[in-house]
């Protein structure tokens, strides 16, 4: 150190007093330490037979969500388990005023999901948009509970996206392909693209056969 200096100081904020264990809580009214669901993630190839532990969280992200929807649609026994905007949307048009309509569809989407995840039962969701925003409370709902979750990115061929959408769709798939998609949480990603979606049979959600 030159002479004349003095020691820098360092501001610790009142929060931060405790110690230096991340574990420790912060000072009451402090800001609350998000929980972290991040885990492994194990990426998943296609295959004409798609299967998951009964009791899964499923969060389907798409370039096209009604094409998404009719392809679950048509492959998942369970109707059920199948969860999405629209649909709560439709169920409660004519019922609540238009100024009204999202914030009930959503209070009532969240309740239901959180319901069926409490009980065990499995959950396919159709996220609505490509943000990751969307399905972080789904996702959070599914870790806490200690239940099996999964995303799978279903990209048809020839949609037309806008320049914001083409960024979060590339976004994705690349986090996807890298295994990112554990930070959020989930523990299997899947992407399904151009003639793989085709190859698919069936998507269903039991447990595995053991032989005797």
């Amino acid at each position: 150190m030159e002479q004349g200096s003095k020691p820098r100081s360092v501001k610790i904020g009142d929060d931060e007093r405790l110690g230096w264990s991340s574990e420790r809580p912060r000072r009451e009214g402090g800001p609350t330490r998000p929980v972290d669901i991040s885990t492994r993630n194990r990426i998943l190839k296609p295959s004409e037979e798609l299967l998951h532990s009964p009791g899964s969280l499923l969060v389907i992200v798409s370039s096209s969500p009604p094409e998404a929807e009719a392809f679950v649609t048509r492959l998942v026994q369970n109707k059920s388990a199948l969860m999405s905007m629209p649909k709560v949307r439709g169920l409660l048009q004519g019922r609540v005023s238009d100024e009204e309509l999202d914030d009930r569809a959503a209070e009532l989407l969240a309740n239901a999901v959180a319901k069926r995840i409490e009980s065990s039962e499995t959950v396919v969701l159709l996220a609505e948009t490509l943000a990751p925003e969307e399905r972080e409370p789904y996702v959070g709902a599914a870790a806490t509970a200690g239940r099996p979750r999964h995303i799978m990115l279903f990209e048809p061929a020839g949609i037309e996206l806008s320049d914001e959408d083409k960024a979060a769709l590339g976004d994705l798939r690349r986090r996807l392909t890298a295994g990112e998609l554990g930070e959020e949480g989930f523990q299997t990603s899947l992407r399904l693209a151009g003639r793989s979606i085709g190859e698919v049979k069936r998507l269903d959600f039991q447990r595995p056969s053991r032989d005797d």
